[in-house]
């Protein structure tokens, strides 16, 4: 598929602006979650999705098509969120409001007792995420939720893949202990 994409976003480089629709249709869904992750505001996320098909038109002459389309585009999502957020700075984000909307895959196996606990980890792991910093945060995003492989992040972020390796190794860890330590202070 990134063949594909790549040649599309050739075509739209060369002036035929319809097929950045297929585009949008191959990867907002994508776009949208990442920024929902990153955001916890689906408006916003819906916002930046429209945000990024717009520069990815008007930036449409600088793209490479020797360079992976899914990582040019993941640059600009994130030169999009980092300029929203530059715009919101001082606001304040309501993450309880989107963690709250995601409903939990049921399960006919877990009794009542293994589904309170399980909401009650995937509520911890929800608060520790918050509190990493952005940058591990974002590489999480990326490699666990958006499922782009280290070479994809390592264009985005432009960095070697050993780089991304033991960054997302740093993230992992930073995130076990924020959530090791809630768990302690809940247990207390």
């Amino acid at each position: 598929m990134e063949a594909t994409d790549n040649h599309l976003m050739t075509k739209v480089g060369a002036g035929d602006v319809s097929q950045l629709a297929v585009l949008f249709e191959r990867h907002n869904k994508a776009l949208f979650r990442f920024f929902v992750y990153q955001t916890r505001d689906r408006e916003l996320a819906e916002d930046l999705v429209q945000d990024v098909f717009f520069r990815m038109l008007r930036y449409r002459a600088s793209y490479d098509p020797r360079q992976s389309f899914t990582g040019w585009m993941y640059q600009i999502a994130r030169n999009a969120h980092i300029d929203q957020a530059t715009k919101r700075r001082g606001e304040v984000v309501n993450f309880d409001e989107f963690l709250e909307r995601r409903p939990e895959p049921a399960s006919a196996d877990l009794t009542a007792e293994d589904r309170l606990r399980r909401s009650q980890d995937v509520a911890l792991l929800k608060r520790a995420m918050d509190r990493l910093p952005a940058d591990k945060r974002e590489l999480l995003i990326l490699s666990r939720y958006q499922g782009l492989k280290y070479e994809q992040i390592a264009e985005i972020l432009g960095c070697e893949v050993g780089t991304v390796k033991v960054r997302v190794f740093r993230a992992v860890r930073a995130l076990g202990q924020i959530f090791h330590e809630l768990a302690g202070e809940k247990a207390s």
